[in-house]
């Protein structure tokens, strides 16, 4: 019987320690690899575009005057104005940084006509008149520009700016009809052959850019511009020449921008290698 007991016990003994012994050897886990996300990178903001704009100028002359009956008698005429009218344009540019670009532009203002009148004597016998002048102009304008971006706001992203270039301004005959004031008649309409010149203009812009999508922006915006005076027509009849002081624009317009990699790009995902497993 005691024999038994010790049996027992011993086996009881060897089944705890085997139990202890499992316990301490457990195999350890075997480590699960590290799968990355796929990474996404953001463009920078910057890069070159293509711009178009179509556009209403608002115009203002400055004054004109002539040469009357000789070169040394430099006269204003009475009055001179010209009319508004359309413009297009377009250009190429570069988004620097998120708050800086530049661009290249050229825009044609469609023909404005000019109205003006000056004082004098005509007739015979010769008697005080004013004369009627009517002609057109015509621009065309290169310039160079540098914008500041004011910051994102949802879709939208307000901007000042500036530039500086020229205007090649090509000015049609100009028809000149003297009447006499007093009603006694009209002497015949002369014409004068029209100028060109190229004259320095300035600018100053501001305005708004949409995201329409990633790459594509519309742009509004005011533009004031002042384009210098120059030739505007020749001798003609004991008159001429005439000049121009210059005018001043006011342009309303809207356009659009193609951002050239304006899109997100996502790098391709590629899964780590995985462990050699030898069995």
């Amino acid at each position: 019987m005691t024999k038994m007991i010790l049996a027992v016990a011993a086996v009881a003994m060897l089944a705890s320690s085997a139990a202890h012994s499992a316990d301490l050897y457990q195999p350890e886990p075997q480590p699960q690899p590290y799968v990355d996300a796929p990474e996404v990178t953001v463009s920078e903001a910057s890069g070159w575009y293509l711009r178009g704009d179509l556009g209403y100028s608002i115009n203002k002359l400055r004054g004109a005057d002539y040469f009357q009956g000789s070169n040394s008698s430099l006269t204003d005429f009475t009055t001179a104005s010209i009319k508004d009218n359309f413009t297009v344009g377009g250009g190429v540019g570069y988004q620097v940084n998120s708050y800086l670009r530049t661009d290249l532009t050229f825009d044609y203002m469609f023909k404005s006509d000019f109205r003006g009148s000056t004082t004098g004597q005509c007739g015979s016998p010769l008697e005080a008149c004013t004369s009627t002048d009517l002609a057109a102009m015509k621009a065309y304008t290169l310039m160079a520009n540098a914008y500041v971006d004011l910051g994102s706001y949802a879709y939208f992203t307000p901007y000042v700016g500036a530039g500086i270039g020229g205007s090649y301004v090509k000015w049609d005959n100009l028809r000149n009809t003297a009447c006499q004031d007093d009603g006694g008649g009209c002497d015949g309409t002369e014409e004068h052959g029209g100028k060109g010149s190229w004259r320095f203009a300035y600018q100053l812009m501001a305005g708004a850019s949409i995201d329409v999508t990633c790459n594509v922006k519309a742009d509004i915006g005011y533009r004031f511009r002042q384009t210098l005076g120059g030739d505007m027509f020749g001798y003609q009849a004991n008159g001429g020449p005439g000049y121009d002081k210059g005018f001043y624009s006011h342009d309303i317009h809207a356009g659009a921008r193609y951002v050239f990699g304006g899109c997100e790009q996502p790098v391709a995902y590629e899964p780590p290698p995985q462990p050699i497993v030898y069995k």
